[in-house]
């Protein structure tokens, strides 16, 4: 037995849940991993192994978990913690995620993405905030060089000068469309992170995962990670239908929203073009290059509204299409 397997099970035997079954979930991008834990008397529980010796930490976890539960949202309860150890027992909010549901029950999906609006929303609207990072136009320009180096990079390619040209005109673009107020952002909000709870009411039937990342920023920006999804095509009319539903809710002009909505999307899109090319190359995660050609296709849809009019032209010829040849280039070779 390594020592990681009995800091575990020493836990779990501390928490009374050493007689469970322990059954793999799966992961995220991350280097944490999950379990699902069965007990005939105790019931369900989530065990999170986020080991700090691979740059893990679970206290951001537990206070935004925390702050969620405090405002009323269905964030998973944090039973028993080992933060030293990067270990948390959680409650178990079932398999009812949002990106299952919609392939069961296709009707259903505006219902559940105005819900996922609707806890957007009432986030916002809180006064107190936790104390995260804020998403300022320097360092959300800066987290854009992941596409240049690592989508567009490579040994042979010097992406810095190209990424230099964009990042001075881009910090111009954020802040001119920023809204002046952040807001408490999730930033991994989609349908994968989104678990339907049918039995609770109101703002509490939806269940949230993966928010250990969020900032201050944008009040546009969950929502761009909710409609532009990395991981399935969200249908045009639903989109459509959902900014409509937000715009109403929150009072938004039209014009500064969609240029807001267009803006944050870009950066986000670049961001994720170079984590998951680099999650491939650096870390073997292959599966993740599958899902290039539509952050692509986000990101060019991003570049047709006239607020990115100037880096549009330098995106597109320095950021090469998802060719077959590409996506193979940036696959894991060992």
């Amino acid at each position: 037995m390594n020592t990681r397997t009995a800091l575990i099970e020493g836990f779990l035997s501390k928490a009374g849940w050493d007689g469970a079954e322990r059954h793999v979930i799966t992961g995220d991008a991350s280097n944490r991993r999950y379990e699902r834990l069965i007990d005939p008397a105790l019931g369900h529980a989530v065990l999170m192994d986020a080991d700090p010796k691979r740059g893990e930490d679970v206290h951001p976890f537990v206070e935004i978990a925390n702050y969620l539960s405090k405002i009323g949202l269905s964030a998973p309860e944090v039973y028993s913690a080992d933060e030293r150890a990067g270990l948390l027992l959680l409650e178990d909010l079932g398999d009812d995620l949002y990106a299952r549901i919609v392939k069961k029950k296709p009707a259903f999906e505006q219902r559940l993405y105005f819900a996922a609006v609707d806890v957007l929303v009432h986030i916002q609207r809180q006064d107190s905030l936790p104390n995260v990072v804020v998403f300022d136009p320097h360092n959300m320009t800066q987290m854009t060089d992941l596409a240049f180096q690592w989508y567009l990079g490579g040994e042979e390619c010097d992406w810095r000068r190209g990424y230099e040209d964009f990042s001075t005109i881009f910090v111009d673009i954020l802040t001119q469309h920023l809204t002046e107020k952040s807001v408490l952002a999730l930033r991994d909000y989609h349908a994968e992170n989104l678990i339907w709870l049918e039995e609770r009411e109101g703002h509490q039937q939806v269940g949230l995962l993966d928010f250990q990342d969020a900032v201050l920023a944008d009040p546009v920006y969950d929502l761009v990670s909710l409609l532009e999804d990395a991981r399935r095509n969200v249908p045009d009319h639903i989109v459509a239908a959902t900014k409509t539903y937000y715009q109403e809710k929150i009072g938004a002009r039209k014009k500064s929203f969609e240029a807001a909505y267009a803006v944050m999307g870009a950066q986000r899109n670049l961001r994720i073009l170079g984590i998951f090319a680099r999650l491939s190359k650096e870390m073997g995660k292959s599966q993740y290059v599958d899902l290039i050609p539509r952050v692509y296709q986000h990101l060019m849809r991003n570049l047709d509204h006239p607020a990115l009019i100037p880096v549009a032209g330098l995106l597109k010829e320095t950021l090469p299409e998802p060719t077959f040849e590409k996506l193979q280039a940036l696959r894991h070779h060992d």
